[in-house]
């Protein structure tokens, strides 16, 4: 049995979200759409009452945490924060752990050129909020805590305007500003920021969901998981695996970045598609571009035609050696050196370091000092042989992952852009250097 069964929606959903004959990719307010279904995107923040009035509002009181969490576990809801990690798992060590736990909404999105959190907060923040008291209902929390930076002002006002129409929560509910910066929305960082520590990530061997704020059960999951989770309390675990795959089941939202004809839209993609046909739809690309990077300033560079033909599948993609990360999905065009744009990014991710250890005191500064001499015209052949050497030095060391996502983004940029490296490590000037239309960099970036 599953939620739908429950009744425990108040009101009678209006709102037809099934997938007979429906379209693959949608943004928001079109038919078809799952997280971006209701109004159009100018019509701005969904009102507590017309979202009741399109889905219904849940009913939490008599919810069973154990069957609650059963239909999470049927459900295959995966995390949409980078990691890809079972919700149910960590909804199940919650509830059987000592303490009171305690539901984080991290709302922090660091990532520059990622939006879909955000354009879910300022659209439809009442789904997310009513995905957070889901997964409070199911572990037996006392606490929300929504964890989003100040510097997301719309999507920050959006939320404070929902938490004003809900007064009646049965959840203590507050807000708190994250630090500005690349690393604070890592799950480790989330939870020693609030935990009084700072956020600084590390490598820790016990879970969040087991030990976390004050020792006690703390899951964290950013704002697409519980967008979709309240979803699934709604219309069950059968409905919401009708999209996506059986090893990822879901629809995803995608952040379009770069060279594309709407640099920050959402799409979300509902039904099979690849790449080239997200990009050809809601990119306004007619032609394969040059690369793609793939999953965020972390991610993986593909060469265009590779990208192309690419499923947006998170269990195609691990097959691949690749992740879908964040979700962004970042082109450069023919007039965009990609080891120039690459330079750019690493200069700004050694910076946005922790300071905690060696491989990102010394390591990426070191890395960010050959790439640049690289793109200058100043390195030769036995250089790159020493650049290729701090990039394996890095991957896997350190402690968090920030240095081996630096190393991944490198190591795929020297395989994707290899005419032009052996351009610049000819001393030769590169006719597409340039790295005006690089991809978003907060403001305090170092300009290039």
């Amino acid at each position: 049995m599953t939620l739908v069964e429950f009744d425990r929606v108040r009101r009678p959903r209006t709102g037809d979200l099934s997938l007979v004959a429906g379209p693959r990719l949608v943004v928001a307010g079109e038919t078809g759409a799952r997280l971006l279904a209701g109004p159009p995107a100018h019509a701005g923040r969904e009102t507590r009452p017309s979202h009741d009035a399109r889905l219904g509002a849940i009913e939490l009181v008599d919810l069973e945490p154990e069957r609650l969490r059963a239909s999470v576990r049927e459900s295959g809801l995966l995390g949409r924060g980078g990691g890809g990690f079972p919700t149910a798992t960590k909804f199940d060590v919650a509830a059987t752990s000592p303490g009171v736990p305690i539901i984080v909404v991290n709302a922090s999105e660091g990532e520059p050129a990622s939006r879909k959190d955000q354009t879910l907060l300022e659209l439809r923040p009442h789904l997310v909020l009513d995905g957070a008291l889901v997964a409070a209902a199911a572990v037996g929390a006392s606490e929300i805590v929504i964890y989003s930076h100040a510097s997301h002002a719309t999507a920050t006002d959006a939320l404070r305007a929902a938490l004003s129409e809900r007064a009646e929560s049965p959840v203590r509910c507050r807000l708190v500003d994250a630090p500005d910066t690349y690393i604070a929305g890592e799950t480790s960082a989330v939870v020693s920021y609030l935990d009084g520590r700072g956020a600084i990530p590390s490598r820790g061997v016990i879970p969040a969901a087991r030990a976390g704020i004050a020792q006690r059960p703390t899951v964290v999951n950013n704002v697409e998981t519980l967008a979709h989770l309240a979803l699934i309390a709604r219309y069950g675990a059968s409905w919401f695996t009708q999209a996506g795959a059986p090893e990822a089941p879901g629809s995803t939202l995608l952040t379009l970045a770069g060279a594309v004809r709407e640099p920050g839209v959402v799409v979300e993609v509902v039904g099979p598609a690849t790449l080239g046909e997200v990009l050809e739809a809601y990119g306004g690309l007619s032609e394969v571009p040059r690369a793609v990077l793939l999953g965020g300033y972390e991610g993986t560079w593909m060469p265009g035609r590779e990208a192309w033909g690419t499923p947006v599948e998170r269990h195609r993609l691990a097959q691949l050696g690749m992740s879908l990360g964040c979700g962004v999905v970042a082109v450069i065009d023919d007039d965009t050196c990609g080891l120039a744009q690459t330079a750019r990014l690493v200069a700004w991710l050694a910076g946005q370091s922790a300071g905690q250890c060696g491989p990102c005191i010394f390591g990426l500064p070191s890395l960010s000092e050959q790439l640049d001499a690289v793109v200058a015209g100043r390195a030769r052949k036995s250089d790159l042989r020493r650049l290729r050497e701090v990039v394996a030095s890095l991957r896997g060391r350190g402690a968090c992952g920030h240095p081996t996502g630096v190393a991944t983004l490198v190591e795929s940029a020297l395989d994707t852009f290899a005419i032009e490296l052996s351009t610049h490590l000819r001393g030769e000037v590169c006719s597409v250097t340039s790295a005006a239309r690089g991809f978003p960099l907060p403001s305090r970036a170092v300009p290039r």
